[in-house]
């Protein structure tokens, strides 16, 4: 059930630049104990979408509910994914640590967890596909198949010699390089590190995306302020007991497989723990996106 959770979770985010996901973990099945506290811890999210009955029912056995969320449709897509999961939150929430072991298989390539503080080897299993690695050869800012910004770009323009055996291995290595460049001036600099791609004419300003994002999740104002300001401020702000860390992956999706950066952070509390999945960078389709779990 974890593992199917994440994938619900994922193929949200697929579609457009926002997700989010709300995961209620309880130790037994309502089913089978008589509870009846569903619709209580359901009403905390009344603000968001309005269940049927059916849907409630649904959810009792342990099966997935999903909805869209209003949102502007011409920039993005929210979805609220419920689900019951048959473990403690304690559970769940070792699983997400475990990222490399949770994110295997259904589309997920290779999942690799960056070190504190980053390092170049943290990248050395990533390799481009193909299809990334012809859009390079003819890459120039301002029209590029793959999303980097414009120092990423004038790097592989003035490195790479095409005509060598060597070049798909230089190739790698200077994304992998740019990566690592990604996570560090983001983790010096916060959103304002946050790459500004130049595949497309216009430079896009995902800094500004993001906090648009973020303003306009209802689920941060009502039940978590101080990440709604962690996610902002990062890393001036601070969350105690808060865990976080970053990783990468490779998953499949569509044309072309998408090669993503996030930043996981982990906030308990005495009724429910707080998940969220913050994108730093992504080489395809997804300006910017959010990633929310509240284990209730």
């Amino acid at each position: 059930m974890i593992k199917h959770a994440r994938v619900v979770s994922f193929t949200s985010l697929m579609v457009a630049v926002a997700a989010l996901v709300t995961l209620s973990a309880f130790s037994r099945p309502f089913e089978a104990t008589g509870q009846t506290e569903l619709p209580q811890k359901l009403a905390d999210f009344s603000g968001l979408a309005q269940l049927t009955p059916l849907e409630v029912e649904t959810l009792k056995p342990g099966q997935p509910v999903s909805k869209l969320l209003n949102s502007d449709a011409e920039h993005e897509i929210a979805v609220l994914g419920i689900v019951w999961i048959d473990a403690p939150i304690s559970k769940y929430v070792q699983a997400i640590k475990d990222i490399e072991q949770l994110e295997r298989g259904d589309g997920f390539q290779i999942s690799r967890r960056i070190s504190d503080p980053p390092r170049l080897s943290d990248f050395a299993a990533l390799k481009l596909p193909d299809v990334d690695i012809e859009d390079l050869r003819v890459c120039r800012p301002g029209d590029c198949g793959v999303k980097l910004d414009e120092k990423a770009i004038a790097r592989i323009q003035r490195e790479v010699d095409w005509s060598k055996p060597t070049a798909v291995d230089d190739v790698n290595a200077i994304v992998r390089q740019e990566l690592l460049r990604y996570v560090t001036t983001y983790q010096q600099s916060g959103n304002k590190g946050f790459p500004v791609y130049r595949d497309k004419d216009e430079p896009m300003d995902v800094a500004s995306e993001f906090a648009a994002m973020v303003d306009g999740v209802p689920l941060l104002r009502q039940r978590a302020p101080a990440l709604r300001q962690f996610l902002h401020e990062y890393p001036k702000a601070k969350l105690p007991n808060a865990t976080s860390f970053f990783y990468w992956h490779k998953v499949s999706f569509g044309l072309k497989p998408v090669i993503r950066i996030n930043q996981v952070v982990i906030v308990p509390n005495t009724d429910h723990t707080l998940v969220a999945s913050k994108q730093i960078y992504a080489s395809h389709y997804f300006l910017t996106a959010l990633e929310l779990r509240d284990l209730i």
